[in-house]
């Protein structure tokens, strides 16, 4: 596990690599699956969940399109302190588990169809059926070519035999 200091300079440096970090660098590990964690450098208190915060209120200052609606917000607040609050983080996990995998089907889906329809392919299947047909066509040909050669080699190998007993005659 990577391990990021938070020093009161608000800078993060990343012990693993050396330098320091920016939110940005953050946000890519994140995207990249890669676990860490953000300590507070003279406590050593665990900082993560306010530094991953911090990049959802950036992404939605930046107008990268809202997750957290106003609405969801005040919800979300409303359950501290609740009797359900355990259970809600617990809903919350298992609700975004199921709808990453339910995008991921659908995303499989979809290539699959956009894969059927794309014209591209249908077209290359198309040529490879008509490639198919001629290819069955000319070894037909190619055999009766031969097969007429055949005839037509031993009908004039007769022919010549026939020929040569009549002229003993």
């Amino acid at each position: 596990m990577r391990i990021l200091r938070k020093y009161t300079n608000r800078r993060l440096y990343d012990t693993s690599r050396s330098c320091y970090v920016t939110l940005e660098d953050v946000k890519q590990l994140v995207l990249n699956g890669e676990q860490f964690q953000v300590q507070d450098s003279k406590t050593g208190n665990d900082l993560t969940r306010n530094i991953l915060l911090q990049i959802i209120s950036e992404q939605e200052a930046e107008g990268h399109g809202t997750l957290l609606t106003n609405q969801v917000l005040q919800q979300l607040i409303r359950f501290y302190g609740d009797s359900m609050q355990g259970m809600m983080s617990q809903y919350l996990e298992q609700s975004i588990a199921a709808f990453l995998e339910h995008q991921d089907r659908i995303r499989e889906q979809m290539q699959t169809m956009m894969g059927a329809a794309n014209p591209l392919t249908m077209m290359n299947r198309f040529a490879d059926q008509n490639m198919a047909v001629w290819n069955m066509f000319s070894q037909r040909g190619d055999e009766e070519a031969s097969a007429g050669a055949a005839s037509d080699a031993s009908e004039s190998s007769d022919t010549k035999a026939g020929g040569a007993d009549k002229k003993k005659d």
